[in-house]
Formats: C-alpha cells, sequence, structure tokens
C-alpha cells in the first residue's frame, strides 16, 4: 500500500469510524461481559454461534402478536443501546429481541476475520431459535446485514431500515472492500496502529464529538455514556478495525441485496451526515418498498422523533396484518 494511502486511512479512522451509522438460545452466564452494564431492559442471553463464540441478546418475550428483532449499526462503539427508543416503545406489547452483533456490545470479540457473512449469520441463528416469522428493525450499515439475511431467511416478513447504508452513490475510500482480499490488507495495516488510534476514538469527548453529527439537537448523554463504556470492553477494537478496512461493506449493496428483496421494507431517513439515499428512489419504485422522511433529524430518528417513528412503524406493520 502507498504511504499517502495510509495517511488517507489513518485520517479516515478518527473521522469516520462511528459512521453508519439454530442454536438454542442460553439464560445469562459466563460468556457475557461481567463490567458491561445492561443496555437495555430485559433478559440478557448468550446464543451460541458456530466457530465464533456467543453473542449477546436482548429478550422480553411479553405481549402478543409477531416477535420484533432491532438490530444496531456498527461503529467503534456499537451496542443494543443504539435501539433503545424503540426496544422501550415495544418491549411489554409485542415480543421483542435485540441482537448485539459479533465483536461488539456484549458479544464475544475474538480477534478473527469479521464480514458481512459472519454478521448475518448471527441474525439469521436468532431467527431460526425463535422459530417463528418475525420483523426486523436495523439501522445503518445492520440494514445490509438484515437485507442479506432477508434473502435467505423466510421467516424475516418485514424490514425496517433506519438510515440504511449502500443507498448512495458508489462509494470509495474505506468503506469498500477491496475485491482482491475483502479487504484483509488494509485491516492489516490498521491493526498495527490500531490500538493508539482506538485509545484516541474512545474517549468520552471524541465519542460525543462523533455522535453530533448524528443528532440534529442534543447528543443524547445516555448513548455516549453507554458508548464510552463498550468502547473499553476487552477485544473492542477488532471489529471496528474491519469496518473501517470496508470488509463489512457490500461493494454493492443495492444490485446485490436492496433490489432483491422481495419483503415489506420501509425506508426511515432524512439527512445523514455518513450516508446518502442516492438511489432510494430506485428502491422505492420496487413493489412493496416504501419510504418516509422523518423531517429535521441527521441519522437517528428514533431518539430525536420517537413519536414520529413509532407511528410509522405502526402504519408499516398494520397494513401488513
Amino acid at each position: 500500500m502507498l504511504p499517502r494511502h495510509r495517511a488517507v486511512i489513518l485520517l479516515s479512522l478518527l473521522t469516520l469510524t462511528l459512521a453508519a451509522c439454530g442454536p438454542a438460545l442460553t439464560g445469562p452466564g459466563a460468556n457475557l461481559s461481567a463490567s458491561l452494564r445492561p443496555a437495555l431492559t430485559g433478559e440478557r442471553r448468550a446464543l451460541p454461534l458456530s466457530g465464533f463464540g456467543t453473542v449477546g441478546v436482548y429478550a422480553d418475550p411479553r405481549g402478543a402478536g409477531r416477535p420484533l428483532i432491532l438490530t444496531s449499526s456498527v461503529n467503534a462503539a456499537a451496542s443494543a443501546y443504539e435501539m433503545k427508543p424503540l426496544w422501550d416503545a415495544y418491549a411489554g406489547t409485542r415480543p421483542v429481541y435485540a441482537l448485539e452483533w459479533p465483536g461488539f456490545g456484549s458479544s464475544d470479540r475474538p480477534d478473527i476475520r469479521y464480514t458481512p457473512e459472519l454478521m448475518t449469520t448471527a441474525l439469521t441463528a436468532l431467527v431460526a431459535q425463535i422459530g417463528t416469522d418475525v420483523d426486523v428493525v436495523s439501522l445503518s450499515l445492520g440494514s445490509e446485514f438484515a437485507a442479506r439475511a432477508a434473502l435467505a431467511e423466510p421467516r424475516i416478513r418485514s424490514l425496517a431500515l433506519i438510515s440504511p447504508s449502500g443507498l448512495g452513490a458508489p462509494r470509495a475510500g474505506t468503506q469498500t472492500a477491496s475485491a482482491q482480499d475483502g479487504g484483509t490488507r488494509l485491516y492489516r495495516t490498521l491493526s498495527a496502529v490500531g490500538s493508539p488510534l482506538y485509545a484516541t476514538l474512545r474517549l468520552r469527548p471524541v465519542i460525543e464529538s462523533f455522535l453530533d453529527r448524528s443528532f440534529r439537537g442534543p447528543v443524547d448523554q445516555g448513548l455516549v455514556d453507554y458508548g464510552y463504556d463498550t468502547a473499553r470492553q476487552p477485544g473492542a477494537k477488532y471489529a471496528p478495525l474491519y469496518f473501517i478496512g470496508g470488509g463489512l461493506f457490500t461493494p454493492d449493496a443495492y444490485g446485490e441485496l436492496y433490489s432483491k428483496l422481495k419483503v415489506p421494507t420501509l425506508v426511515l431517513y432524512d439527512k445523514d451526515a455518513f450516508v446518502g439515499f442516492d438511489r432510494l428512489n430506485l428502491f422505492t419504485a420496487q413493489p412493496g418498498v416504501q419510504a418516509v422522511r422523518i423531517a429535521e433529524t441527521d441519522g437517528l430518528p428514533h431518539f430525536e422523533k420517537p413519536a414520529e417513528v413509532k407511528a410509522a412503524l405502526d402504519a408499516f406493520w398494520g397494513a401488513q396484518r
């Protein structure tokens, strides 16, 4: 890799990391990080994932109706806390589950290769464990994993994508994996200097500064606090480095994933500092796809306008029943 590319990558690590933004379940157990406080109410569970370890799941099976699965974005401090407003809105009224992607939150964080397929496997494993039809709500890059899962798992009956990545114009740089090695070479470069850079990224003022780009109003301090906590867990740097290296992105998510969806799909969006929506019109031209603009928001509309987001979701699901 050329030296000037290294400089661009290191700068990108400082400016982009917080972007984009079956097996049986066991009960709360030793595999969950004892030092990381719960992100949500409900039961914390560990979902075994073959060849990986365990992924964290929050579960509240109360209520009636189709189970709802919530998935977060991917960034240096990602966790189920990113979906807290929706968890709080639906827990107790219908069965709700929140999945923490491999390498994040209360999931294991081994030094392995993180790929879209690994993330997708975690979601499909949770669907298989639940064992019935589900609705899925995903945030940012998590939307790509959810779309990939919906193409393979017929029990995913609908998708709601909040500020999804993969609908903008094709992007170069750190968010596109190398066609030759899937970002492995770039990961090795980043990993060699990853610890000191990650130590900077996990500082509270840095976390708050990045989150500020996703809030039109004041940044939610609970989200900042939890980001600070989760970014300090052992192994916290590994999965984010694959994100920065491009290995977690689908090079053409619209062509490979979104354009092939057959399930009802809702996109919730407005402005977003990290993703674009150039191809949203193409997406909504597909049968069963619709979009609702949550005005005056910057990437996390469920935090800033939770009532509007819930109303849009309820209308979307209600039309399918």
